[in-house]
Order: structure tokens, then sequence, then C-alpha cells
């Protein structure tokens, strides 16, 4: 009986160490979205390698909270950053609220229109809190460099330093990246 509870407490742990949040200064692991668990608005597989290469910003966004940091955008978008070295994703949480697949996914078509720079991602079954321990119900910002690695996570509303602060750290990557190209 002991062994047992050992073992259902191992692999307590072991589930809350999978589910804990993104690191910085760690990479996150490779996840594919695809069919039945989502992928890119036009129905073909995301990876999350497809990240690398630029400096990124993940914005995992429960569709209820969806403007809870319009601010954070705004202020990337106003930094005018060289999308040869920058990207957007937006991944949606789509199993994180009551409203019908059918109508976030017209809305993500339409969005992806408006916005073609940014990458519209469906995540129907929560694999990234799964995989990655983002938040549920929320709204989580992950910067990342083109390798990758983690540079920063916030959950919620970002407050005004910690949106400098993505600001600062996706122009500082920019900038390096555009140094190195030019070599």
């Amino acid at each position: 009986m002991n062994r047992l509870r050992v073992l259902v407490a191992m692999g307590c742990v072991s589930a809350w160490v999978a589910m804990a949040a993104p690191e910085v200064g760690k990479t996150l692991p490779a996840v594919r979205l695809e069919g039945d668990d989502g992928g890119l608005v036009t129905g073909q597989a995301w990876t999350s390698d497809s990240m690398r290469g630029k400096m990124r910003v993940l914005f995992y966004v429960d569709p209820d909270e969806k403007e809870l940091n319009e601010h954070v955008g705004q202020a990337i978008q106003k930094a005018n950053l060289d999308k040869d070295f920058y990207g957007s994703v937006a991944v949606i949480n789509m199993g994180a609220t009551w409203l019908p697949n059918f109508a976030i996914a017209r809305s993500l078509k339409a969005k992806q229109e408006e916005y073609p720079r940014t990458v519209y991602v469906k995540d129907i079954n929560k694999t990234l809190i799964k995989r990655w321990g983002l938040g549920d119900d929320g709204y989580d910002v992950v910067v990342l460099d083109p390798a990758g690695t983690v540079l920063f996570y916030g959950t919620g509303a970002l407050t005004k330093a910690q949106t400098e602060t993505v600001v600062r750290l996706l122009s500082e990557g920019v900038a390096a990246a555009k140094a190195k190209a030019a070599k």
C-alpha cells in the first residue's frame, strides 16, 4: 500500500513538473498542432519549430480575454520591428470558452486577413497548457529568441513595466539579429 502511495505521489509530482510555467532561459519542447488538436486557421498543421529563426512574441489567449493585453500589441506595433527579424504568433485556447469553435474560427480568419504578419493558431485541446504549462482561461505572453529560448513569460494583464520589457527584448533581439546578418 505504501508503495502505491509513493507511485501516485511521484505521478502527481511528474504531472506538476510537466505543467510548470515556461522558464526564462529554457527552450520550450517542440509541439505540433494538427487535425482535432488544432493548427493554423487555414487548416494546415502548425509546429512550434516554425517560430525559430526570428525574434517572436507568442500570445496564448482565451477568446473571452482577447482584449486584456491590447496595449502590449499596440506597443510592439509602435516599435515598428523589422519583419525580416521579428514575428508574432497568436494561439487561441479554443477550449477555454463557451463560444462555438466555428464562430471563433470565422473570427480568426478575418483577423488573419487583417493582420497578415501575425500567425493565428487554434489550440482546441489545450495542448500548450499541457506541454508548456501556459495558463488556462487567461492571457499569456512569451518572448522567444531566434533559437527558441524563453526571454520573458508573463500571464494576465501585463503592467506598463512588463510591456516595456517585452518591447525592449524584442527590439534588442532584432538589432542583434540585424547586426549578425550584416557581418
